[in-house]
This record gives structure tokens, C-alpha cells and sequence, in this order.
């Protein structure tokens, strides 16, 4: 999880498991990219696979290998992957691209509980709780990435946030699989550390 790539929480693709194999404590998982063509990519390029950035270490034009270490599987929700899990993928940004989402680095911070989710006409409103010590670095209105998706909070209370999702995010990540009680990759705003990093150094 030591990479300089960025992502931009725009998931370009939903893949699925292929295969899981146990490699001393660790696994390398491999993984079909949907319509997402992997052709541009070699082996050592990093893909973020919902949300967690790992690297390719077999790369075809429709799938890839990675491995994932025992810490990764322990501190995020590939360590509940199983074999046909959906996933949400997204390339690295290159430096052309446009951002459409925020600047997303595919390190996670901890996991999300998902608490309700409310029907609003198309869309649904999430409530997801966070663990204390990020609650901080969440503000409404600033962004948060999910499983690999960038967000816009609506409201922050304690630990507790909303977001909005609208049908067309719905329809392409694997969010309308998730239920109530699901843990979910998060990652706090970068520029929000940042900001804390340059006041603790006052």
C-alpha cells in the first residue's frame, strides 16, 4: 500500500473475483475488469480495487493479478472477498486526465458501517458511522471516498455522515449490493490531513 499514484474515486469499472490463492499469509487474487480494457497497463501499475490501491502484477487486457498482504486484508474488505465478488475498479489518473471526483490516493483509513439507507425519489441517502479518531477529517460538503466511489458528505453528526447517491452512481460500482451493517472501505480527504498536518506544526 506504498504507492504515489492517484485516483479520483470515479470507478471506471465493476470487476469480478476470478480466483483466490493463499500465499503464506498473504493472497494473490485475480480479478476480471468488466469492460474496463487494461491494455495501456504493464505489470507494476497500480489499479485500485475498491478503493485500495494495489499493484498488478500479471496484467492482460481483461484481468489482472495482485497481492494482497496480510495487513491489507486485515484492515480493509478484501480480507471478505470471495471468489465471484464484485469490485469496484478504477486506473491510476494520469496526468491529462480530467479529475471528476477528488484526489484519492487508494490508502484506506478504516472502515465504514453502513447504518441506513433511505429512498429520496431515484436516489438514496447512506448514513454511515465512522471509527472516532476520523471523524475529524470529515466535514459537510468536502469529499470522502467509498469503497473506491468519491462522495460529497451531506451532514456530519459526532461520527456519524450522509451522503447522497444518485441512480447513475447506483448503477455502475457495487453499491446497490451493500445492506445495512455492511463495512465499507473509507478514505478521509486528503487535503483535510493536510490541513491538520500544517496547524500541528504551528
Amino acid at each position: 500500500m506504498g504507492h504515489a499514484e492517484m485516483f479520483t474515486g470515479i470507478v471506471q469499472s465493476v470487476g469480478r473475483v476470478r480466483a483466490i490463492e493463499p500465499r503464506e499469509g498473504d493472497i494473490r487474487v485475480s480479478v476480471d475488469s468488466g469492460d474496463l480494457d487494461l491494455s495501456d497497463m504493464r505489470p507494476g501499475d497500480s489499479i485500485a480495487l475498491s478503493g485500495v490501491c494495489l499493484t498488478a502484477i500479471v496484467v492482460n487486457a481483461t484481468s489482472f493479478c495482485a497481492d494482497v498482504s496480510v495487513e491489507t486484508l486485515s484492515r480493509t474488505t478484501l480480507g471478505r472477498m470471495t471468489v465471484g465478488s464484485r469490485v469496484n475498479l478504477e486506473k491510476p489518473l494520469r496526468l491529462a486526465d480530467r479529475i471528476g471526483g477528488h484526489l484519492v490516493s487508494g490508502h484506506v483509513d478504516g472502515l465504514g458501517e453502513l447504518l441506513a439507507i433511505q429512498a429520496d425519489a431515484r436516489s438514496q441517502r447512506w448514513k454511515l458511522a465512522l471509527p472516532d479518531e476520523l471523524s475529524r477529517y470529515v466535514a459537510a460538503k468536502g469529499s470522502i471516498c467509498i469503497d473506491g466511489v468519491s462522495l460529497t458528505v451531506n451532514e456530519v453528526a459526532g461520527s456519524r455522515f450522509g451522503v447522497n447517491l444518485i441512480p447513475h452512481t447506483l448503477g455502475v460500482t457495487t453499491f446497490s449490493e451493500r445492506n445495512v451493517g455492511d463495512h465499507m472501505n473509507v478514505e478521509v480527504d486528503l487535503i483535510a490531513r493536510y490541513v491538520e498536518r500544517l496547524h500541528a506544526s504551528d
